[in-house]
């Protein structure tokens, strides 16, 4: 009978059933499992995953049964470091899997600390403040970088999933973690049927709103329906293809010149035109 091997509930990481999980199975189909998975004993029995969740699915996946593990005792806090850390450097993390990782390993830190009596050496601003900077070296960043992934936990779902697909940048996505989640709701429907995204600079201005208690509906859908400098429509002419219709030698800047200079005389063409026409 093989023990009760299960995945943390709040585990932030998604094993997603992909091409690379199909390369991992094949891989342990060959060679079996290299790496071991690391569980720690669960209070009500079984034990449970610290590192190998990817390996475990791959497993499944290549149909074998019995998978080699190594035994930790750890408690929760020490358990919850060492799931972060030990997903943190995989190629692919999603911006809503560092939020919550950053976020897990803070607060457990936090735990460690107050339990040890390290507060006593600060305020629990100072204490919070160092179990930043703590995690930010851990992951290679800054303690403000941090910060600014943990702010993406306070976005409804529908919003951080935008912030995973990529059709909302973070820089904004930080900023509207600052609404309530009533704004964000109305701004995600305002969002799906003007078929637009906020830029950081609307995104700033509709977090200045909410903290003045003025965002609305109204607001949101003033500040989304403004034509934002990368949805303005551009023409690039290429040099090769319009060369031919300018003196040889001519630069780029001359050709545009002369061309806004035709332009301009044809517009004067068609007003005289329209007037010649009344």
């Amino acid at each position: 009978m093989q023990p009760d091997v299960t995945i943390r509930t709040d585990n932030p990481y998604h094993v997603a059933d992909n091409d690379e999980l199909q390369a991992i199975a094949e891989s342990i189909r060959k060679h079996g499992v290299i790496s071991p998975l690391v569980v720690r004993p669960r209070d009500g029995g079984g034990y449970e995953i610290i590192s190998g969740h990817r390996r475990k699915a791959a497993c499944e996946k290549a149909g074998i049964a019995a998978v080699p593990a190594f035994i930790r005792e750890m408690d929760r806090n020490a358990a919850i470091i060492a799931l972060v850390d030990s997903n943190l450097h995989r190629e692919h993390v999603l911006p809503s899997e560092k939020a919550w990782a950053y976020k897990m390993k803070l607060d457990a830190i936090k735990r460690q600390g107050q339990r040890n009596d390290l507060a006593d050496s600060g305020t629990p601003d100072q204490l919070g403040q160092k179990s930043r900077e703590r995690v930010a070296v851990d992951v290679g960043t800054s303690a403000t970088q941090v910060q600014r992934y943990i702010r993406l936990t306070e976005l409804i779902p529908p919003l951080l999933e935008m912030v995973d697909s990529g059709k909302v940048a973070f820089s904004p996505a930080v900023e509207l973690s600052y609404l309530s989640e009533k704004e964000q709701e109305a701004l995600l429907e305002t969002m799906g049927s003007e078929e637009r995204t906020p830029s950081l600079s609307q995104a700033q201005r509709m977090k200045k709103l909410s903290a003045n208690g003025l965002l609305d509906m109204d607001a949101i859908f003033k500040i989304m329906i403004e034509e934002k400098p990368s949805q303005r429509e551009q023409i690039k002419l290429q040099k090769e293809s319009i060369k031919d219709y300018f003196p040889k030698g001519y630069t780029a800047q001359q050709m545009e010149q002369t061309i806004l200079k035709l332009l301009e005389e044809w517009k004067k063409r068609r007003e005289r035109g329209r007037e010649n026409s009344r």
